[in-house]
């Protein structure tokens, strides 16, 4: 399959320094040193809340593998870079809409009376309990401010509908339950109504700390598949149950994002940009960029575990650097995948023929009758058929369409889908003939073998939002926005920084 050649780059420029670029979720050697600017995980569904029919939930996930003990600064975002949510209504692999996320963090510098009638600035985050209407013990105040674009137009701020605000307020992090008596309803605080320049009705947005969502057996993946891929699907440890993230979250109606009422298919990532003119040793020192600044983007996200499982190490840097709308430079690592050929190294199991058109469909085109839109540049991008209505919680199926629930991932993703166990098996062919050829062959090679990392999510929500010891009790869902759990907080932490019963 022929790509469309290389797009426009939209003002980061097509070729930029191997110091400047960057990848998501840590598995490129750049981003690496940049946290706060790292995109761990994206998803885009239809929101299945109670009276929100018709809106769409976009969740961006960012600094990730937090400790919920990780004090006394916690876990800010960078208040030197944007962070941005994008979405293609036509197709072409370029942002149609992009919403910009820009941080500011106000230090109060608390003091307390020294014996000697000398006051000292204090260490800490807080010198007493915090709650919505009272922060007046907190010695950081984050606020932000969330801009959307319509192509290459100007930004325009979204107002929050209580009082016109556009620089709004995040929740400080789950410092613990002695600061923060109870986090699930002070965060609550911090869920806005918003305006939206163009769109007849409100969206919503929230910003904060959240557990991480991501259920993945993820150290023994890294150690030579280390792991039974044909074992149960929930014998194994996920290896981010005890860690926090940072969310940026919108709800958007559905004719808002769409190009138009019969257009109902839809694509989005995320991304992240430093000033170009800031070098990266004056932006770990906080360096503010100049006003008119122009962006490098270091990390980029849009469907899960891409930069991580399919590209090549060399190319890690340069492909988060890059836009969908230029990854034909990027088409052999999908049509001819090195995940096959090390499983069958390690567990002989079959290599799909190639070239892999099954996945060129599924990461690059989206599925014809589920998301692929009618015209379409092969760019990989999650992409979501609006159409479609979302499945209740309770009846979620976590292998998404592979389990005959069409509402899930690869048609967006929510944060019940096991795209760890998904993708595994569409790598192995699960799609061979379905979604695409597998060069000659017509039909699964692996006669649809259950491939599993082992790791899965308890359930797609549960009774309170009190998380327990139980590892798999915590590995559960919101049936509301922002959908994914409360942080664990920073103490009690029982055993290996689980929340204590």
């Amino acid at each position: 399959m022929k790509l469309k050649p290389l797009c426009l780059y939209l003002g980061l420029g097509l070729i930029l320094p191997a110091a400047a670029m960057a990848s998501s979720h840590r598995e490129a050697p750049f981003i690496s040193t940049m946290p706060q600017v790292d995109a761990s995980d994206f998803y885009m569904f239809m929101s299945y809340e109670p009276q929100r029919a018709g809106y769409v939930t976009l969740l961006a996930n960012y600094n990730p593998l937090q400790d919920p003990t990780g004090g006394p600064n916690f876990f800010p975002l960078s208040d030197n870079a944007v962070y941005d949510i994008n979405v293609d209504n036509s197709g072409d692999g370029r942002p149609d809409l992009t919403f910009r996320f820009r941080f500011k963090h106000t230090y109060k510098n608390l003091k307390v009376l020294g014996g000697s009638g000398h006051y000292t600035p204090v260490p800490l985050l807080n010198i007493g309990p915090v709650s919505a209407t009272d922060q007046s013990k907190l010695n950081r105040i984050d606020t932000y401010t969330v801009e959307v674009r319509k192509g290459n137009g100007n930004f325009e701020p979204l107002e929050s509908t209580n009082g016109s605000k556009t620089m709004l307020t995040q929740p400080v992090d789950n410092i613990g339950t002695k600061s923060i008596a109870n986090y699930a309803n002070y965060a609550d605080s911090y869920v806005y109504n918003v305006a939206v320049p163009g769109c007849s009705r409100p969206g919503r947005v929230f910003v904060g700390q959240r557990k991480d969502g991501f259920v993945v057996n993820v150290g023994e993946i890294f150690d030579l598949v280390n792991l039974n891929p044909l074992g149960p699907r929930d014998g194994a440890r996920n290896a981010l149950t005890h860690k926090n993230v940072t969310t940026l979250a919108l709800e958007m109606p559905a004719s808002c994002l769409q190009q138009s009422a019969s257009n109902h298919i839809i694509g989005g990532w995320t991304t992240a940009s430093i000033p170009s003119k800031t070098s990266v040793a004056a932006y770990g020192q906080g360096e503010k960029a100049a006003p008119d600044a122009s962006w490098v983007q270091v990390s980029r996200l849009g469907m899960p575990l891409v930069n991580e499982l399919v590209i090549g190490l060399k190319d890690k840097d340069r492909f988060n650097n890059s836009i969908p709308c230029n990854d034909a430079q990027f088409l052999s690592y999908v049509t001819t995948p090195s995940l096959p050929v090390i499983l069958n190294a390690l567990y002989k199991t079959a290599i799909p023929h190639t070239p892999r058109n099954d996945l060129v469909t599924v990461f690059l085109t989206g599925v014809p009758g589920l998301n692929k839109p009618a015209k379409v540049s092969p760019s990989e991008e999650l992409r979501l058929n609006t159409s479609i209505a979302p499945t209740a919680p309770i009846k979620q199926n976590d292998l998404g369409v592979l389990g005959g629930d069409m509402a899930g991932f690869p048609n967006g993703r929510r944060p019940y889908d096991d795209v760890a166990d998904i993708e595994l098996r569409v790598a192995e062919g699960a799609l061979c003939g379905v979604a695409g050829n597998c060069g000659n062959q017509m039909a699964d090679p692996n006669k649809g073998a259950p491939f599993t990392d082992g790791a899965r999510a308890a359930g797609a929500s549960m009774a309170t939002e009190h998380v327990t010891g139980d590892e798999n009790a915590a590995d559960t869902y919101l049936e509301r926005f922002p959908y994914l759990m409360p942080p664990l907080p920073g103490a009690p932490n029982g055993s290996n920084g689980v929340a204590a019963n």
